[in-house]
């Protein structure tokens, strides 16, 4: 038959017993020797367990199981105490190391960000800085080109009252008349062919005549007067013209370089060229003086 639980347990309270029995008769028979005058020494008592004792070994044993007695330190309590300290500073260890490795990532970061925006900043410098020399190699182009103009009109400004002497002609007056002759108009539109479509001209004309003081001015001025009204009328315009009526003051004539007498009325007429105001234009053409010469 199979043993009930009623069974077991009580089998197992009869070991029990027994167990007990076995060990308290020894401790009974030692109680009911006789006392013969001798004394147990004192070490063979203290030698013998007594009841209590054996009973906490004997729950011992059954706590400790198996493993317990064979190998004390294999228990898992002793084994956890030893080992929950090491798990702590592991687990400890790994926060740290989890800390760590959050800081240096996020030093990373930072200095990932810093160097971007370092070079953001220096690509922004480089292209200012290329930006600045392309205009300051535009401004010295500029001022360069400002110079040279600069001087080209200081040079124009300091020539615009230098003229030289193109042609001259003499126009005669028979009898003193202020009237043209045929030759006197041939010789002014010889003049006047010369400066047509040129710039930077002006046309002199002295007049003369040999009556002495104002009566010699004032014919000469009607002479100067028929000449400029003549040069007018075929589009020379009038502040081109610079007329003096000089009566009989002594000139140097055409033909003569030293001084004469003036003995009939006569109008002198000088092309002058400014060579500057004339740059990009052609020049009046000389024409034949009075003597025949051609002046250049």
């Amino acid at each position: 038959m199979i043993p009930t639980n009623a069974q077991k347990f009580l089998s197992g309270r009869v070991a029990i017993i027994a167990l007990a029995s076995v060990i308290a008769i020894p401790v009974g028979a030692q109680q009911s020797q006789p006392d013969n005058g001798s004394q147990t020494p004192p070490v063979a008592q203290s030698q013998q367990p007594s009841p209590d004792v054996n009973q906490q070994r004997l729950q011992k044993a059954q706590k400790e199981g198996f493993w317990g007695r064979v190998q004390p330190f294999a228990r898992k309590k002793w084994v956890k105490k030893q080992t929950d300290p090491i798990n702590d500073r592991l687990s400890e260890l790994d926060q740290v190391t989890a800390k760590n490795a959050s800081d240096i990532k996020d030093v990373d970061s930072r200095a990932q960000a810093g160097i971007h925006q370092a070079q953001s900043t220096a690509d922004a410098a480089n292209t200012t800085a290329s930006a600045a020399s392309t205009q300051a190699q535009q401004a010295s182009t500029i001022a360069q080109t400002a110079t040279g103009k600069v001087g080209e009109i200081g040079t124009k400004v300091d020539g615009l009252d230098q003229y030289r002497p193109v042609s001259d002609v003499e126009v005669p007056f028979k009898g003193g008349s202020p009237i043209l002759s045929s030759e006197a108009k041939d010789q002014l539109d010889q003049v006047i062919a010369s400066v047509t479509g040129h710039i930077g001209y002006i046309i002199e004309v002295e007049a003369h005549s040999p009556g002495n003081g104002s009566i010699g001015i004032q014919h000469s001025q009607r002479l100067a007067n028929v000449v400029n009204r003549y040069l007018v009328e075929h589009d020379i315009p009038v502040y081109r013209l610079h007329a003096v009526a000089l009566g009989n003051a002594q000139t140097q004539t055409v033909a003569d370089s030293s001084d004469a007498k003036v003995r009939t009325s006569s109008v002198h007429v000088k092309l002058m060229e400014n060579t500057l105001a004339a740059q990009g234009a052609a020049s009046p053409q000389g024409v034949a003086t009075s003597t025949g010469a051609e002046r250049p």
